[in-house]
This record gives C-alpha cells, structure tokens and sequence, in this order.
C-alpha cells in the first residue's frame, strides 16, 4: 500500500463527515489510499443497503464486484477533501455531520 499523503486540515474531527453515495460508489478504493485518517472501508454493500437500489443500480453492484466504501470512522474526518478527489465516480461529498 502506498503511503498516505499529508494535507491541510480544514476542521477538528467530528465537524465534517463523508458521504458516500452507494448509487456511484464502486468500491475501488482511491478513498481508502488518499484518506490520512483512516475514515473509510471497502467491503460487501449491506443487504438492507443493497435493497433499497434500483434494479440499474444493483446490476453495476453486481458488475463491479458489490463492493463499496463505507465510513465506519467518519467522525475522524478532518475535512481535507481528499477523498472527493481521488473518487473516480465522484460518489462523496463532505457534509456537516449530525
């Protein structure tokens, strides 16, 4: 794996959060090597996940591998945006979190 690069933090953890969108998201990854915080995961979508799809939606899941990223650690965000650059499918966006 290559080395995580370093950039300028725009918030302390737990002001702005990923968002990833399962409708673009194709799980390859560019997200988990860019993040310096270790926010995301690439894994299997969840089933509930995966229900709640459109049919067009579920068979590219399915073309790339159902996979997709996820943010178990997303309130170690530190808003450098990264992510949103490295995603080729543009699948995330930095939202204020709740």
């Amino acid at each position: 794996m290559s080395a995580k690069p370093t950039a300028d933090c725009k918030q302390k953890p737990g002001v702005i959060a990923p968002v990833v969108d399962l409708k673009r998201c194709e799980g390859k990854g560019d997200c988990l090597e860019v993040c310096p915080e270790n926010v995301f995961e690439i894994r299997r979508i969840d089933e509930a996940d995966y229900r709640e799809l459109g049919w067009g939606n579920r068979l590219k899941l399915r073309v790339h591998g159902m996979k997709v990223a996820y943010t178990p650690n997303a309130q170690a965000c530190r808003s450098c945006g990264l992510c949103v650059t490295a995603c080729p499918e543009s699948a995330i966006k930095l939202a204020r979190s709740a």
